[in-house]
């Protein structure tokens, strides 16, 4: 759980740079923290007061996904799966979010609910059972995001909680998409080749 940053993760939470929070702390703006060591860093609190939110705890969360409605069984062994790595670890989830949509999907309901509060502070973790539970391809973008924000993502890792036909879904989705395009773009090949000879001619 992330509570405690160094100057360049609390900058890039903060939108101010290295140099800025420096400064900040030589007039005694905002004073970092120092380790035993004497290197700095910043907590929770100090991003309260820079961005004068109202001190609230931060929740965990829980994330649950499956493509299809037809996927019922496997939703709720999702959850359940989730549920129990939850309690092993002493985690308390206050939060639990699903959606039945397609991981190419971004626009999911309560994905899009997970990420606004996650921009919005306040979500401390989130508890996922795989890597594509969350997004099909991108997932680096979304956990720099996360991170960049103050949370962090847990990955349980778990392959038999990932629908293989899913994926095969999803690949067959992004093929039909591109192919689609190709047509279209075959039914214009006539014109573009004698645009592109029209072209020629006029060079000297």
């Amino acid at each position: 759980m992330k509570d405690v940053f160094s100057p360049k993760e609390f900058g890039q939470l903060v939108g101010r740079t290295t140099g800025t929070l420096q400064r900040w702390d030589r007039k005694g703006i905002l004073k970092a923290k120092r380790t035993p060591t004497n290197r700095r860093y910043y907590t929770w609190e100090d991003y309260l007061q820079t961005t004068g939110r109202k001190p609230t705890r931060r929740l965990s969360a829980t994330y649950c996904r499956v493509s299809s409605g037809g996927q019922k069984n496997d939703l709720q062994s999702q959850r359940e799966a989730v549920e129990q790595f939850c309690i092993a670890s002493g985690r308390q989830v206050d939060l639990r979010l699903e959606d039945v949509g397609s991981g190419l999907n971004y626009q999911r309901k309560r994905f899009v609910e997970l990420m606004r509060r996650v921009e919005a502070g306040e979500i401390k973790e989130i508890v996922i059972a795989h890597k594509d539970r969350l997004v099909r391809f991108g997932y680096e973008w979304f956990e720099a995001f996360c991170r960049s924000h103050g949370t962090e993502i847990i990955v349980m890792n778990a392959q038999s909680l990932s629908p293989e036909q899913e994926m095969v879904k999803d690949l067959l989705s992004i093929v039909h998409c591109f192919s689609s395009r190709l047509y279209g773009l075959r039914r214009y090949k006539k014109s573009i080749v004698a645009m592109i000879k029209d072209e020629e001619a006029t060079v000297p």
